[in-house]
């Protein structure tokens, strides 16, 4: 959540909403053999930087790609299936397979320079330092 004074874009806002229908749409017009999975994910900012955490379980780091643009993170990558022969009979497939995509919109300014990502124990953690004009400062009333 923004602390302080901001000045509101309502164009700002209105292009928001137009990117995210087009995501919307564009999920539901995807065939189901190229269906993308997209991560939950927690976002929380501290004060000096912003955190975003991705349940990804079962990826491999080399798969996982983290870009920031367009004043969001993007997440997107691959879970490859485990292939193994086996002459046992399959009764159920419900983990998920395949490419995994997230659009997740910055709240603040950040440093998208000094972003730091690390994958363990299937958790994606990136951290990224807010701006100092990102930072709340309280002004003393004379």
């Amino acid at each position: 959540m923004r602390k302080g004074i901001s000045i509101w874009n309502p164009f700002a806002e209105l292009e928001r909403i137009r990117k995210e229908f087009d995501r919307l749409f564009d999920e539901m017009t995807v065939t189901e053999t190229e269906k993308v999975f997209a991560p939950v994910v927690d976002v929380y900012e501290t004060d000096s930087e912003l955190v975003i955490k991705a349940e990804i379980p079962g990826a491999k780091k080399e798969d996982i790609e983290v870009s920031i643009k367009d004043n969001a993170v993007h997440i997107k990558g691959e879970k490859k299936e485990e292939k193994e022969e086996k002459t046992e009979t399959v009764h159920r497939v419900e983990r998920f397979y395949g490419r995994f995509e997230r659009m997740i919109p910055l709240p603040t300014e950040v440093d998208t320079e000094k972003a730091k990502a690390e994958y363990k124990d299937g958790v994606l953690e990136i951290r990224i330092p807010k701006t100092e004009t990102s930072k709340e400062r309280k002004i003393q009333i004379s």
